[in-house]
């Protein structure tokens, strides 16, 4: 089972990050925070500060078809925002 399922890239993380040196990822739903450190540390060697996590509901949506309408719902994630040390950074466009 791995932990860390892709890292956030938006306008507002990615801002984070330069200023708070705070990165997100996109977890496991049932990981809890030290296995999420752990993970994190693992994967990038950086030393991490906190952690802080929320669990995102499904939305639900709507499709017009040729043959009705379709009722449905995007799946339930859960991200972690986690806090480098002063002076360490993670790179994410490292492994492409």
């Amino acid at each position: 089972m791995s932990i860390i399922i892709k890292p956030i890239v938006t306008e507002k993380v990615t801002k984070e990050s330069e200023v708070l040196n705070r990165f997100g990822f996109v977890v496991d739903k049932k990981a809890n925070k030290v296995q999420i450190k752990k993970a994190v540390e693992a994967a990038y060697g950086v030393t991490i500060l906190s952690v802080n996590t929320m669990n995102v509901r499904p939305d639900r949506t709507t499709k017009y078809t040729k043959s009705g309408l379709i009722s449905g719902k995007t799946n339930a994630i859960k991200k972690a925002i986690v806090q480098v040390q002063e002076g360490e950074t993670i790179d994410f466009y490292n492994n492409i």
